[in-house]
Protein backbone atom coordinates (compact mmCIF):
# COMPACT_ATOMS: atom_id res chain seq x y z
CA UNK A 1 0.00 0.00 0.00
CA UNK A 2 1.27 3.38 -0.83
CA UNK A 3 2.45 5.84 2.52
CA UNK A 4 3.68 9.03 3.28
CA UNK A 5 6.08 8.58 6.05
CA UNK A 6 8.92 10.66 7.86
CA UNK A 7 12.02 9.48 9.62
CA UNK A 8 12.94 12.81 10.91
CA UNK A 9 12.04 16.12 12.02
CA UNK A 10 11.57 18.73 9.85
CA UNK A 11 9.86 20.96 7.20
CA UNK A 12 7.38 19.22 4.60
CA UNK A 13 10.33 17.60 2.43
CA UNK A 14 10.78 15.29 4.72
CA UNK A 15 7.30 13.58 3.38
CA UNK A 16 8.08 10.91 1.73
CA UNK A 17 5.63 8.25 -0.96
CA UNK A 18 6.74 4.96 -0.04
CA UNK A 19 5.00 1.78 -0.57
CA UNK A 20 4.78 -0.33 2.91
CA UNK A 21 2.97 -3.58 3.90
CA UNK A 22 -0.59 -3.83 4.93
CA UNK A 23 -0.56 -4.38 8.99
CA UNK A 24 -3.59 -6.84 10.28
CA UNK A 25 -5.89 -5.35 13.09
CA UNK A 26 -5.10 -6.75 16.95
CA UNK A 27 -7.54 -7.10 19.72
CA UNK A 28 -9.58 -3.97 19.63
CA UNK A 29 -8.36 -2.67 16.56
CA UNK A 30 -10.02 -1.42 12.98
CA UNK A 31 -8.23 -1.35 9.63
CA UNK A 32 -9.82 1.74 7.61
CA UNK A 33 -9.27 2.24 4.29
CA UNK A 34 -8.72 5.92 3.93
CA UNK A 35 -10.84 8.03 1.51
CA UNK A 36 -9.31 11.89 2.84
CA UNK A 37 -6.77 12.33 5.53
CA UNK A 38 -6.80 15.90 6.77
CA UNK A 39 -4.32 17.95 7.19
CA UNK A 40 -4.41 20.33 11.47
CA UNK A 41 -1.16 22.53 12.34
CA UNK A 42 -1.22 20.12 14.98
CA UNK A 43 0.43 17.84 12.19
CA UNK A 44 2.99 20.08 10.94
CA UNK A 45 4.17 21.12 14.54
CA UNK A 46 4.54 17.37 15.45
CA UNK A 47 6.42 16.93 12.05
CA UNK A 48 8.52 20.09 12.90
CA UNK A 49 9.17 18.78 16.56
CA UNK A 50 9.07 21.05 19.58
CA UNK A 51 13.34 21.62 18.54
CA UNK A 52 14.39 21.28 14.99
CA UNK A 53 16.36 18.33 14.13
CA UNK A 54 14.99 16.44 17.94
CA UNK A 55 14.58 12.74 18.04
CA UNK A 56 11.39 11.27 16.47
CA UNK A 57 8.72 9.13 19.07
CA UNK A 58 9.26 6.66 16.45
CA UNK A 59 11.74 5.47 13.33
CA UNK A 60 9.50 6.49 10.90
CA UNK A 61 5.98 7.74 11.50
CA UNK A 62 2.69 8.50 9.17
CA UNK A 63 1.71 11.86 9.76
CA UNK A 64 -1.81 13.40 9.93
CA UNK A 65 -4.41 12.85 13.11
CA UNK A 66 -7.79 12.97 11.48
CA UNK A 67 -9.39 10.94 8.27
CA UNK A 68 -12.52 9.40 6.94
CA UNK A 69 -12.97 6.22 4.75
CA UNK A 70 -14.70 2.66 4.91
CA UNK A 71 -13.66 -0.15 7.50
CA UNK A 72 -11.53 -3.06 5.36
CA UNK A 73 -11.16 -5.58 8.51
CA UNK A 74 -11.58 -5.68 12.37
CA UNK A 75 -9.76 -7.31 15.20
CA UNK A 76 -10.98 -9.57 17.77
CA UNK A 77 -13.26 -8.22 20.28
CA UNK A 78 -14.35 -5.42 18.29
CA UNK A 79 -17.91 -4.78 18.97
CA UNK A 80 -19.23 -0.89 17.48
CA UNK A 81 -18.27 -1.61 13.66
CA UNK A 82 -18.23 -3.82 10.97
CA UNK A 83 -16.57 -4.39 7.68
CA UNK A 84 -18.16 -1.73 5.06
CA UNK A 85 -18.96 1.10 7.96
CA UNK A 86 -18.05 4.41 6.58
CA UNK A 87 -16.49 6.36 9.17
CA UNK A 88 -14.52 9.22 10.97
CA UNK A 89 -11.04 9.04 12.75
CA UNK A 90 -9.69 11.22 15.11
CA UNK A 91 -6.29 10.94 17.26
CA UNK A 92 -4.72 8.46 14.40
CA UNK A 93 -1.25 9.39 15.31
CA UNK A 94 -1.46 9.99 18.84
CA UNK A 95 1.23 8.28 21.03
CA UNK A 96 1.31 5.79 17.07
CA UNK A 97 3.50 6.06 14.21
CA UNK A 98 0.65 5.44 11.97
CA UNK A 99 -1.58 8.15 10.90
CA UNK A 100 -4.36 8.99 8.29
CA UNK A 101 -1.83 9.83 5.46
CA UNK A 102 -1.75 6.62 4.05
CA UNK A 103 -4.35 4.03 2.05
CA UNK A 104 -4.71 1.59 5.18
CA UNK A 105 -4.39 2.74 8.53
CA UNK A 106 -4.99 0.50 11.96
CA UNK A 107 -6.58 2.14 14.80
CA UNK A 108 -8.13 1.39 18.55
CA UNK A 109 -11.94 1.09 17.88
CA UNK A 110 -12.52 4.02 19.99
CA UNK A 111 -10.84 6.41 17.42
CA UNK A 112 -13.30 4.92 15.03
CA UNK A 113 -16.88 6.67 14.62
CA UNK A 114 -19.36 5.92 12.35
CA UNK A 115 -20.07 8.90 10.04
CA UNK A 116 -23.55 9.39 9.60
CA UNK A 117 -25.57 9.13 6.39
CA UNK A 118 -25.63 11.83 4.11
CA UNK A 119 -21.82 12.88 5.20
CA UNK A 120 -19.47 13.13 2.78
CA UNK A 121 -15.82 12.05 3.10
CA UNK A 122 -14.59 15.70 3.27
CA UNK A 123 -16.82 16.48 5.94
CA UNK A 124 -15.64 13.05 7.60
CA UNK A 125 -11.96 14.05 7.28
CA UNK A 126 -12.60 17.67 8.34
CA UNK A 127 -14.01 16.75 12.06
CA UNK A 128 -11.49 15.40 14.79
CA UNK A 129 -8.98 18.07 15.74
CA UNK A 130 -11.49 21.01 15.06
CA UNK A 131 -14.55 20.13 16.21
CA UNK A 132 -13.92 17.84 18.91
CA UNK A 133 -11.69 21.03 20.24
CA UNK A 134 -14.53 23.59 19.74
CA UNK A 135 -16.74 21.07 21.15
CA UNK A 136 -14.34 21.25 24.33
CA UNK A 137 -14.30 24.70 24.63
CA UNK A 138 -17.95 25.56 24.55
CA UNK A 139 -18.69 23.06 27.19
CA UNK A 140 -16.32 23.82 29.81
CA UNK A 141 -17.94 26.62 31.51
CA UNK A 142 -18.82 26.56 35.59
CA UNK A 143 -22.64 28.00 34.78
CA UNK A 144 -23.11 25.94 31.01
CA UNK A 145 -23.69 22.64 29.77
CA UNK A 146 -21.25 19.64 29.86
CA UNK A 147 -23.11 18.56 26.55
CA UNK A 148 -24.63 20.30 23.46
CA UNK A 149 -27.81 20.05 21.77
CA UNK A 150 -30.46 22.35 20.42
CA UNK A 151 -31.26 24.80 23.30
CA UNK A 152 -28.06 24.03 25.38
CA UNK A 153 -26.46 27.68 25.04
CA UNK A 154 -29.77 29.40 24.47
CA UNK A 155 -29.28 31.79 27.21
CA UNK A 156 -25.30 32.19 25.98
CA UNK A 157 -23.35 34.42 23.89
CA UNK A 158 -20.30 33.39 22.91
CA UNK A 159 -17.57 35.43 21.39
CA UNK A 160 -14.99 33.25 18.95
CA UNK A 161 -11.81 34.91 18.17
CA UNK A 162 -10.48 33.64 14.50
CA UNK A 163 -14.00 32.98 12.71
CA UNK A 164 -12.60 31.66 10.12
CA UNK A 165 -10.63 29.39 11.07
CA UNK A 166 -10.88 25.90 11.60
CA UNK A 167 -11.45 25.23 15.48
CA UNK A 168 -13.19 28.86 15.07
CA UNK A 169 -15.56 27.63 12.16
CA UNK A 170 -16.14 24.68 14.39
CA UNK A 171 -17.41 26.38 17.44
CA UNK A 172 -19.60 28.89 15.54
CA UNK A 173 -21.25 25.96 14.10
CA UNK A 174 -21.93 23.97 17.05
CA UNK A 175 -22.48 26.95 19.45
CA UNK A 176 -25.51 28.58 16.57
CA UNK A 177 -26.86 24.91 16.66
CA UNK A 178 -26.91 24.85 20.57
CA UNK A 179 -28.81 28.19 20.50
CA UNK A 180 -26.18 30.67 21.33
CA UNK A 181 -25.68 34.19 20.18
CA UNK A 182 -22.42 34.14 18.42
CA UNK A 183 -20.03 37.04 17.91
CA UNK A 184 -16.78 36.39 15.69
CA UNK A 185 -14.06 38.24 15.67
CA UNK A 186 -12.14 38.68 12.06
CA UNK A 187 -9.25 40.57 9.81
CA UNK A 188 -10.98 40.76 6.83
CA UNK A 189 -14.25 41.40 5.08
CA UNK A 190 -13.54 38.03 3.36
CA UNK A 191 -13.39 36.28 6.73
CA UNK A 192 -16.58 38.56 8.16
CA UNK A 193 -18.31 36.09 4.76
CA UNK A 194 -16.97 33.26 6.03
CA UNK A 195 -17.59 33.37 9.76
CA UNK A 196 -21.14 34.69 8.81
CA UNK A 197 -21.63 31.55 6.52
CA UNK A 198 -20.81 29.58 9.66
CA UNK A 199 -24.00 30.59 11.29
CA UNK A 200 -21.57 33.76 13.52
CA UNK A 201 -24.78 36.44 14.31
CA UNK A 202 -22.23 39.44 14.47
CA UNK A 203 -18.68 39.78 12.88
CA UNK A 204 -16.36 42.41 14.21
CA UNK A 205 -13.10 43.08 12.34
CA UNK A 206 -10.34 43.64 14.89
CA UNK A 207 -8.57 45.85 13.08
CA UNK A 208 -10.65 48.54 12.81
CA UNK A 209 -11.56 50.92 15.75
CA UNK A 210 -12.38 49.95 19.36
CA UNK A 211 -13.08 46.00 19.39
CA UNK A 212 -13.72 45.84 23.08
CA UNK A 213 -16.47 48.85 22.67
CA UNK A 214 -18.21 47.08 19.92
CA UNK A 215 -18.43 44.19 21.34
CA UNK A 216 -20.06 45.25 24.44
CA UNK A 217 -22.45 46.94 22.20
CA UNK A 218 -23.70 44.05 21.00
CA UNK A 219 -23.45 42.23 24.53
CA UNK A 220 -23.62 45.04 27.40
CA UNK A 221 -23.39 42.70 29.88
CA UNK A 222 -20.47 40.78 28.40
CA UNK A 223 -20.27 37.28 26.71
CA UNK A 224 -20.54 33.93 28.86
CA UNK A 225 -17.82 32.03 26.51
CA UNK A 226 -14.54 32.95 24.72
CA UNK A 227 -13.21 30.73 22.53
CA UNK A 228 -9.56 31.94 22.49
CA UNK A 229 -6.78 31.11 19.95
CA UNK A 230 -4.91 33.72 20.18
CA UNK A 231 -3.96 34.49 24.02
CA UNK A 232 -0.71 36.38 24.32
CA UNK A 233 -2.88 38.93 21.92
CA UNK A 234 -6.10 38.92 23.02
CA UNK A 235 -6.52 38.34 26.66
CA UNK A 236 -6.82 41.80 27.30
CA UNK A 237 -9.68 42.30 25.23
CA UNK A 238 -11.25 38.88 26.30
CA UNK A 239 -11.13 40.53 30.16
CA UNK A 240 -12.56 43.65 28.93
CA UNK A 241 -15.61 41.56 27.10
CA UNK A 242 -16.17 38.69 29.73
CA UNK A 243 -18.73 38.66 31.47
CA UNK A 244 -18.76 37.70 35.69
CA UNK A 245 -17.73 34.13 36.19
CA UNK A 246 -17.45 33.64 32.33
CA UNK A 247 -14.70 31.27 30.60
CA UNK A 248 -11.97 32.02 28.15
CA UNK A 249 -11.20 28.75 26.53
CA UNK A 250 -7.66 28.99 25.08
CA UNK A 251 -7.01 25.88 22.52
CA UNK A 252 -3.75 27.20 20.69
CA UNK A 253 -0.91 29.53 21.06
CA UNK A 254 -0.88 31.34 17.88
CA UNK A 255 0.89 35.00 18.37
CA UNK A 256 2.87 33.94 21.39
CA UNK A 257 3.67 31.75 24.18
CA UNK A 258 3.87 34.09 27.22
CA UNK A 259 0.65 35.58 28.76
CA UNK A 260 1.10 38.67 30.95
CA UNK A 261 -1.78 38.17 33.33
CA UNK A 262 -3.16 41.13 35.89
CA UNK A 263 -3.96 38.86 39.03
CA UNK A 264 -6.28 41.13 40.34
CA UNK A 265 -8.22 42.34 37.29
CA UNK A 266 -8.56 38.56 36.53
CA UNK A 267 -9.99 37.55 40.03
CA UNK A 268 -12.17 40.03 40.39
CA UNK A 269 -14.03 38.94 37.38
CA UNK A 270 -14.48 35.26 38.99
CA UNK A 271 -13.30 34.27 35.39
CA UNK A 272 -12.13 30.98 34.63
CA UNK A 273 -9.54 30.08 32.53
CA UNK A 274 -10.14 26.86 30.76
CA UNK A 275 -7.00 25.60 28.68
CA UNK A 276 -8.09 22.99 26.35
CA UNK A 277 -5.83 20.42 24.25
CA UNK A 278 -7.58 16.93 22.64
CA UNK A 279 -5.11 14.92 23.81
CA UNK A 280 -5.38 14.78 27.13
CA UNK A 281 -9.28 15.82 27.36
CA UNK A 282 -10.08 12.65 28.19
CA UNK A 283 -12.16 9.90 27.24
CA UNK A 284 -15.56 11.08 28.68
CA UNK A 285 -14.62 14.23 26.96
CA UNK A 286 -13.94 13.17 23.91
CA UNK A 287 -16.65 10.29 23.46
CA UNK A 288 -19.40 13.42 24.50
CA UNK A 289 -17.97 14.95 21.20
CA UNK A 290 -18.34 12.63 19.16
CA UNK A 291 -21.75 11.80 20.15
CA UNK A 292 -22.56 15.63 19.68
CA UNK A 293 -20.54 16.55 16.64
CA UNK A 294 -22.59 13.37 15.14
CA UNK A 295 -25.69 14.57 16.28
CA UNK A 296 -25.29 17.65 14.81
CA UNK A 297 -24.39 16.26 11.10
CA UNK A 298 -27.68 14.21 10.81
CA UNK A 299 -29.26 17.42 11.76
CA UNK A 300 -27.81 19.06 9.47
CA UNK A 301 -26.44 21.85 11.09
CA UNK A 302 -22.44 20.92 10.75
CA UNK A 303 -20.96 20.94 7.24
CA UNK A 304 -17.99 21.65 5.47
CA UNK A 305 -17.41 23.87 1.84
CA UNK A 306 -18.18 27.75 1.28
CA UNK A 307 -21.34 27.48 2.37
CA UNK A 308 -20.47 26.21 5.73
CA UNK A 309 -17.70 28.87 5.72
CA UNK A 310 -14.89 26.55 5.41
CA UNK A 311 -13.32 26.38 1.94
CA UNK A 312 -11.99 22.92 1.30
CA UNK A 313 -8.73 22.55 -0.41
CA UNK A 314 -7.72 19.14 -2.17
CA UNK A 315 -4.06 17.64 -2.56
CA UNK A 316 -3.42 13.97 -4.10
CA UNK A 317 -1.43 11.94 -1.66
CA UNK A 318 1.68 12.45 -3.74
CA UNK A 319 1.57 15.96 -2.61
CA UNK A 320 1.49 15.27 1.09
CA UNK A 321 4.19 17.93 1.87
CA UNK A 322 2.21 20.55 -0.51
CA UNK A 323 -0.73 19.90 1.98
CA UNK A 324 1.44 20.23 4.79
CA UNK A 325 3.12 23.57 3.57
CA UNK A 326 -0.48 25.03 2.90
CA UNK A 327 -1.40 24.52 6.38
CA UNK A 328 1.77 25.72 7.52
CA UNK A 329 1.49 28.63 5.67
CA UNK A 330 -1.95 29.37 7.32
CA UNK A 331 -4.54 28.85 4.25
CA UNK A 332 -7.92 29.54 4.96
CA UNK A 333 -9.92 26.76 4.88
CA UNK A 334 -9.81 22.98 5.11
CA UNK A 335 -6.74 21.08 3.63
CA UNK A 336 -7.70 17.47 2.61
CA UNK A 337 -5.30 14.95 1.03
CA UNK A 338 -7.43 12.41 -1.31
CA UNK A 339 -5.87 9.18 -0.75
CA UNK A 340 -8.67 7.29 -2.26
CA UNK A 341 -11.56 8.43 -4.50
CA UNK A 342 -13.13 4.42 -5.35
CA UNK A 343 -14.83 4.25 -2.25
Amino acid sequence: MRAVVYSESGPPSVLQLVDRDTSEPGPGEVRVRVARSGVNPTDWKVRRGAVPGQGLAFPEMVPDQDGSGVVDAVGPGVDRLAVGDRVWMLLAAHQRPTGTAQELTVLPQERVLPLPDGADFDLGAALGVPAVTAHRALTTSEDGPSRLSPGALSDATVLVAGGAGAVGNSAIQLAAWAGARVISTVSSEEKAALATAAGSHHVVDYTEGDTAARIREIAPDGVDIVVEVAPAQNLALDLAVVRLRGTIAIYANNGGDQVILNVRETFSLNVRLQFVLLYTIGDAALRAATEDVNTAIVAGAFGVGEDRGVPVHHFPLERAADAHQAVEDGIVGKVLIDVSDDL
